[in-house]
This record gives C-alpha cells, sequence and structure tokens, in this order.
C-alpha cells in the first residue's frame, strides 16, 4: 500500500471513530495506543525490535516506579489534633498573597498549610477563604496565628471565594492554591522567579498525584473548547514535562498571578460559578492582555484532587464542567478557531506550546557547558536568541546525558531538552517526531555527519542547517604543516570529504567568520553559506594598568592546539619575556591539562586546572597571550579576554578573521622573538595597554557582540525561509553563572 495513502487513512481512523469512542486520555485508549504502537515496530524493526521496545518500556516504569516512591514518602494526611502551626511571622509588605479557598475537609486544610509553613522560605502571607464550612475548619482558623481568615456565612463556591480572597491581597502577586494539595520543598520561589520575566501575567505548578503519577504539566485547549491536563497519569520526570514554557493555561489549583492585572480584569468571572473553566479563561483574558502564562516545572505540588469546592445543586460540582465549557466556547470561538489545533492526540506536539514560531530541532555533541568552552557558550546564546525570536527549540546530544548544572539552565531558556533514560536514541525519536520539525540545526561535522540522512529521511518538511562551529579539515591541515605525519594527513583528507558533503546535503552551513566562508565557497561555489561567530558580552574593566600584573592563557587541553601553544610559549618565548621582566609569571588555567605541564617551572607558570569563574583572572592580569600555531575557526578566548578589556598577544593564526589590526586592538606576531617583543612593549607601555583596551571591546561589540549576533541569526533564519524572527526582550532572563570559561578555544 502507498505509505501516504496509510497515513491518511490512519488520520481519518482516528478523527472519525477512535477519539470519539476511546477518547485522549482513558485507560481504554491507553490500551489502544499501546497496540498501534506495538504493530507499527513490529511492520518497521521486526520482533526483536518489539521486544527490545517492551524492555526498554519496562526499564523506564522502573524509574518512574523510584520517583513515586519518593512522592509516596509524603505522609498521609491525618486529622487536625488542636496543633498550632508554626508560621513565620507575617511581613508587612509581602511579595506573595497565598490564597486558599476551603470548604470543610478539615485535615486536607491542615496538611496543605502545614506544608507550606515547613516547605516555603518567600516573603508571604496567607488568607484563608472558609466558605460556609460545616465542619471543625472555623475553630481551626480561629487557633492558627498569621493567617488571614474570611468566613463566607453561606457557600459561595470557587469562583466567589477566590475573588474574596483576592481582594483582602496586599502581596504583588496572589497564589491561588487548593486547600487539597501540599506543597514540596522549594515550591515557591520558582514561581516568583518566572513572573519576574518579561510579559508574564501568570504561572502554574507542576501538579503530582500523590501516589507520584503526573496530573497536569500545564493545560491544553482544543479548537472546541475542550481540555486536556498534559501528561495526565504520566512519569512526571519525562524531559517533555520539565522545561519552563508557554501553555494555554494552568490549573486553579496552583495559579500565580500579578495582582494588578488580576484586578484589571476583574478577577475570575462570575460567568463560571461555582467553578471549572474560571481558571482558563483568566488566562485567555490574560493571554490578550498581552501577557504571557506560563508552566514551571521547578515548583511541585501534590494535589489529592476534588476535595476544595462545596457543593452547590443536587449533581455537585461536576455538572459545571459541561455548562462552562459551552460558555467558555461562546466567548473564545474565534480565538480557539484561529490559534487552537483540533482535537486529535497527534496534535499534541504543537498544542503543548503557546508560541508562533517554529519547532527547531538542534542536535549537538552534548548539552553547552557554557563555562568551560567557547562552542558551548555560543550554542548556549543561540539558543536563548532562537526562544526569544518565539520559536519553540528542542536540543538534544549525541551524549544526552542531563548534566547539571547545565541541563536546568538551559530549560530555564524556555527550551526542552531531551536525556536519557528517556530518549536514548536519537534516530528512533527522529522517527517519531520528525515530522513536527520546521527546521534543524546539526552542530560540528563528527555530530552532523551520524544523523543527516536520517533528518532528511524522517524531517521532509523542515530545513537543515550545519553549523561547522569551526572547519575541523582546515585545522588540521595546518597541524600537518607544523607537525607532519601521514596519519594526520588522512585525517585532513577524511575530515574534509566528510564536512563538505554534509555542507551539500544541508539547506545552509553556518561558519564564524568570513575566512572560512572564502575557504567554503572556494571548493564550492554553489553552497549558501553564512556567518554566525562567536557570542559575547561586554564586561566594564574593573582596574587599570597599574593594578595587574602578569599573563594569562585559557584553554582546554582536549582541544590539542592549546597543548601545543603553552608548550610553544614556556619554551621558546616565555624565558625571553623573564629576561626583561622579572618575576613575571604565567597563568594556564583550563580543563584537562596534560600531565607534562607538571614539569614546568612552579616559580614561573602556575597550572590551575579546571576553573569555574574565571573573571578574576581577567581583572587581575596584564596581558592575555594566544601563541597558537595552528587552528581554524575564531578562537573564543581571545574573544572573551577582549570582552573584558584585556589586552591580547596573539598569531596570525589566531588573529584569524576577527578583524583585529596590529597596535591597534591586539599585537600579532609569529616569531618566538618577535612575540617577546610584543609581550615586554605592551607589559610596559600604559598608554599602548589602555588604547587597545578600549579598541578590544569597539571590536567585541561590532563582530561577536549578543546583539552583533541577533542581528545575524535574524538574517539567517530570514534567508532559510523561517518566518517569524522578531526578537522579544526579556530584562528578566539571567545569564548563565559562572560563564567565565576556563576551556575557551
Amino acid at each position: 500500500m502507498d505509505p501516504d495513502i496509510l497515513v491518511i487513512f490512519e488520520q481519518k481512523l482516528h478523527l472519525f471513530i477512535i477519539d470519539p469512542l476511546l477518547g485522549f486520555d482513558t485507560p481504554q485508549r491507553k490500551v489502544y495506543d499501546l497496540g498501534e504502537k506495538s504493530v507499527h515496530i513490529l511492520l518497521d524493526e521486526g520482533m526483536w525490535g518489539l521486544i527490545d521496545s517492551f524492555r526498554e518500556r519496562r526499564r523506564v516504569q522502573r524509574l518512574a516506579r523510584r520517583v513515586i516512591r519518593e512522592y509516596a514518602e509524603i505522609p498521609s494526611p491525618q486529622p487536625w489534633k488542636g496543633e498550632e502551626i508554626a508560621f513565620p511571622r507575617k511581613p508587612d509588605n509581602p511579595e506573595v498573597s497565598i490564597v486558599i479557598p476551603v470548604y470543610n475537609n478539615l485535615t486536607f486544610t491542615f496538611h496543605c498549610l502545614r506544608s507550606i509553613a515547613e516547605h516555603t522560605a518567600s516573603s508571604y502571607e496567607i488568607i484563608v477563604v472558609d466558605d460556609a464550612s460545616s465542619d471543625d475548619t472555623p475553630r481551626f482558623c480561629r487557633t492558627q496565628k498569621e493567617l488571614i481568615v474570611v468566613r463566607n456565612e453561606t457557600n459561595i463556591g470557587f469562583v466567589g471565594s477566590c475573588n474574596k480572597g483576592a481582594a483582602m491581597a496586599s502581596g504583588q502577586y496572589i497564589l491561588f492554591l487548593n486547600n487539597d494539595t501540599q506543597v514540596t520543598q522549594g515550591w515557591l520561589e520558582p514561581l516568583v522567579q518566572t513572573m519576574r520575566r518579561d510579559r508574564v501575567g501568570a504561572v502554574g505548578s507542576k501538579l503530582v498525584y500523590p501516589d507520584g503519577r503526573l496530573q497536569e504539566a500545564g493545560g491544553i485547549v482544543f479548537s472546541d473548547g475542550s481540555g486536556w491536563n498534559y501528561g495526565r497519569g504520566d512519569d512526571p520526570l519525562r524531559p517533555e514535562y520539565n522545561f519552563l514554557r508557554e501553555v494555554d493555561y494552568c490549573s486553579g489549583a496552583a495559579l500565580m498571578v500579578r495582582k494588578d492585572l488580576f484586578r484589571l480584569l476583574g478577577g475570575f468571572d462570575e460567568r463560571y460559578k461555582p467553578g471549572y473553566y474560571e481558571d482558563t479563561d483568566l488566562c485567555f483574558r490574560i493571554r490578550d492582555e498581552g501577557y504571557r502564562v506560563m508552566y514551571q516545572p521547578r515548583s511541585t505540588v501534590i494535589h489529592h484532587e476534588g476535595m476544595t469546592a462545596g457543593r452547590e445543586g443536587s449533581g455537585g460540582m461536576k455538572e459545571f464542567q459541561q455548562i462552562n465549557r459551552e460558555k467558555f466556547f461562546a466567548r473564545w470561538s474565534a480565538v480557539l478557531a484561529r490559534n487552537h489545533e483540533p482535537p486529535d492526540s497527534r496534535n499534541l506536539f504543537r498544542a503543548r506550546i503557546r508560541r508562533e514560531g517554529q519547532n527547531i530541532l538542534i542536535i549537538d555533541h552534548y548539552l553547552p557547558t557554557f563555562d568551560r568552552d567557547s562552542g558551548s557558550l555560543r550554542m548556549y546564546y543561540i539558543l536563548e536568541i532562537l526562544s526569544r525570536f518565539g520559536h519553540h527549540v528542542t536540543f538534544v546530544g549525541d551524549n544526552p546525558s542531563p548534566l547539571e548544572p547545565y541541563c536546568s539552565t538551559v530549560q530555564d531558556l524556555e527550551v526542552e531538552v531531551l536525556y536519557t533514560p528517556y530518549v536514548y536514541s536519537i534516530e528512533k525519536y527522529l522517527k517519531e517526531q520528525g515530522k513536527n520539525f520546521d527546521m534543524v540545526l546539526l552542530s560540528r561535522a563528527h555530530i552532523a555527519w551520524k544523523y543527516i540522512y536520517h533528518i532528511r529521511r524522517f524531517c521532509q518538511n523542515a530545513r537543515i542547517l550545519f553549523d561547522t562551529v569551526d572547519l575541523q579539515y582546515v585545522r588540521e591541515a595546518r597541524r600537518y604543516e607544523i607537525e607532519g605525519g601521514k596519519k594526520i594527513l588522512a585525517s585532513v583528507r577524511k575530515l574534509k570529504e566528510m564536512e563538505l558533503r554534509i555542507a551539500r546535503l544541508s539547506d545552509t552551513t553556518l561558519v564564524v567568520s568570513p575566512v572560512e566562508k572564502e575557504i567554503l565557497l572556494k571548493e564550492n561555489p554553489s553552497l549558501h553559506v553564512e556567518i554566525l561567530s562567536n557570542i559575547h558580552h561586554i564586561y566594564p574593566v574593573t582596574k587599570g594598568f597599574s593594578e595587574r600584573k602578569d599573563l594569562l592563557f585559557i584553554g582546554g587541553f582536549i582541544h590539542p592546539p592549546n597543548v601545543d601553544a603553552v608548550v610553544w610559549f614556556t619554551k621558546q618565548i616565555l624565558p625571553l619575556v623573564q629576561r626583561k621582566i622579572p618575576g613575571v609569571r604565567m597563568y594556564v588555567v583550563g580543563d584537562d591539562p596534560p600531565s607534562s605541564f607538571s614539569a614546568f617551572d612552579k616559580d614561573a607558570v602556575e597550572v590551575t586546572g579546571y576553573v569555574q569563574d574565571v573573571t578574576g583572572f581577567f581583572s587581575d592580569c596584564r596581558i592575555f597571550i594566544a601563541p597558537l600555531r595552528y587552528g581554524a575557526g575564531i578562537k573564543g578566548k581571545i574573544n572573551q579576554s577582549m570582552s573584558y578589556g584585556l589586552p591580547v598577544v596573539t598569531t596570525t593564526i589566531g588573529a584569524e578573521g576577527m578583524g583585529l589590526i596590529h597596535g591597534e586592538n591586539a599585537l600579532i606576531a609569529d616569531d618566538p622573538g618577535d612575540f617577546a617583543d610584543a609581550v615586554i612593549r605592551l607589559y610596559r607601555d600604559e598608554a599602548l595597554w589602555n588604547r587597545i583596551s578600549s579598541a578590544s571591546q569597539e571590536n567585541v561589540k561590532q563582530f561577536f557582540s549578543y546583539e552583533a549576533a541577533v542581528a545575524a541569526l535574524k538574517k539567517i533564519l530570514q534567508s532559510s525561509d523561517s518566518g517569524h524572527t522578531g526578537v522579544r526582550r526579556d530584562p528578566g532572563r539571567a545569564e548563565p553563572k559562572n560563564k567565565g570559561d576556563s576551556r575557551i578555544r
């Protein structure tokens, strides 16, 4: 059968039969989906492929059970026995007002409040709205100090109680919290941090059942007005549920809102009394005002579900779910038709994220270790800029280990990070999800080579960008000129063939310098080549010439050119410098220094190894040296030094493609004697030092700044026909911590 006909048949089957009969989140649907997936695996991969898939499924389920056991350690709610909860003293100007509507169920209210007292460090007040409870709730509230208690004489329902509590709030943010919840350690601060971001109007927590299963990772609203608790019943540690993202709505069980915005909108709409769809409607109105609604997975709240609201009418609260859905649909039908996906489970990938841009997949060697190498720092900023443009970015490493703190930092950029044990085969992921991507960026030749053919097969709707980072065959050819050897020559030929073939198979090839663009186009004029160079922020020069001393080199020593540079400098150049400047020292900072470095004179050379934050070295040293004899691309170590205003002495290879002019924004020399003279001259001449320091930062600003990268990426995306590229400013988003780089190449 024609594969396209089969796909169309399956779509019609789901739309008209499976979805209406089985729904989206029922036990019957889960059995059907598992059977359908098994049939596909059996047809594509055979019996052994099916067996391997079931083995992997069992392995992930065992991991999930361990997570469930962690949550199960939270004690089951026990009846209140007259205890007084030890709340901190209520601040005069709290940042957060926690509004908790309650109706009976004192046991849950007691444990909810006690969990807040035990696990919350932020500045907050608690407002309890007792919705005419008939149990011991009123007496309990009278015995608890530091609570603000509002008592309804009649049961007015969830909507009315929340609005009444919000009217009493004095905090900058209002957090609506069900009384059938138990908060976990550190739950509140991530919500507050998210609210401080640009144009965020509301943010919700990850909701987890008491048995450890996920209840909700943000909510989805389909075009017919039906809602879906994304991830319901699944493993809460899966990658798709653990990155900050913009969503349709978050449940009012744990929802933080800007107080000024909540009051501007008139609170929860009374048309949804006593409850259901009031939180969804509020989130839609917040977005209609130009604000974003976010899901924050770092805030975990255990939700017992169904214990908060009072009953009204003979049918109870549930009878209002369908009634209010119809009200909601009538109000928002135009928006739903224009911006929301039809109710089909296969639309989940796009429906789960409320973004206007493209779906972009990025494959690199591993998570960007932005404090260790310049390629990673550049990748970090690429991820950040693409996210700010409004694109949904998914990142996966050839080594998909969730390295920390790098994984969490990237997830906070609103980037989805795929990691083990949930993604153990990129090829399999591409087969399942490749059709959803509009663009794929492959970073580094040896990684791109592994996946380029899978991308072309499974991502047929996607533009392919090949990010060289630097041209490896050029670097190795220059190494051959110095070291010789048949093995290196064979490597040059192999790398050249591989990089040129990947470039031909891609729609756009990215290089870091005009020099490498010229090299590629000389090899193949038909290639589409764009420049996206290193990316650096500019830092103030905190110390002057006279307050500094000594020399600095930074680099990762897995990278052979850096080892060669240090050995060459210490053997042939440093002795010449020390004759004129007695007592001058050289600091060698970076990961994985070879054992041969231990033979250096410790009075003259200090090898520090990896240093997490190298800012102090850039502030205290007088000269940065980059004595590179071979290499390719743009040297991040030089960019970084110049961004701090620390003058650089380097070689022609080091300066390549950077717009450096000898005597103006750097000193450049290739002969050992000339290099030594340049170091000595710069070390002694304060006027020259100041002039080069200032010009260095101007060079970074023009060619290698964050703003330059934004402009370059806009141009690249436009030339790749990628649609939306408008950058969204976000002053609330922080730069990566400790981004001083001790392995900069």
